[in-house]
């Protein structure tokens, strides 16, 4: 993000500085979104509402399912917490069998999320949370959250 454009860019004393500025807001961006896409790993979720339930499926590849957490932090709030980390299956064998050899890599790419996620789902009317159920199938997480049933009025007659 510029500053100020090019072409309206003050001259004279004045159009380094702002030229300064550019650059370190430009610079400071890009290392915002660099450290963010590091820390930060944030599964996908649709979230569907039908007549008796409230539908979440998320996409969580590759994590097992004792690296889930799913809890209530409060009657109506919904906690979807977990841990992944980097897994490689490409490590060349020892060539002596008891001998271990440390990899010595140099990342071209580093794309997959790793570290702690969590999200949150606030539902806008009661819930019966022990009728909850949550299955993980193929890297989905599929989780269904039943609507609480209305207490029905009872009227008290008066003897």
């Amino acid at each position: 993000m510029s500053l100020f454009r090019t072409s309206f860019a003050p001259q004279g004393d004045f159009g380094s500085l702002f030229r300064l500025l550019d650059d370190y807001d430009s610079h400071r961006s890009t290392r915002q979104q660099a450290q963010s896409s590091l820390r930060s790993f944030s599964p996908r979720f649709d979230v569907r509402e039908s007549e008796d339930a409230y539908h979440l499926d998320g996409e969580l590849p590759g994590i097992a399912q004792k690296d889930i957490d799913i809890e209530f932090s409060d009657p109506q709030t919904l906690v979807v917490k977990g841990r992944t980390e980097r897994e490689y299956h490409t490590e060349p064998k020892a060539e002596n069998e008891g001998e271990e050899s440390a990899p010595n890599h140099r990342f071209w790419a580093s794309e997959r999320s790793i570290g702690e996620f969590q999200r949150t789902f606030n539902f806008p009317g009661r819930i019966d949370q022990d009728a909850v159920k949550a299955n993980l199938k193929n890297g989905i997480l599929s989780i269904l959250i039943p609507k609480a049933t209305v207490a029905a009025v009872k009227k008290i007659t008066i003897e």
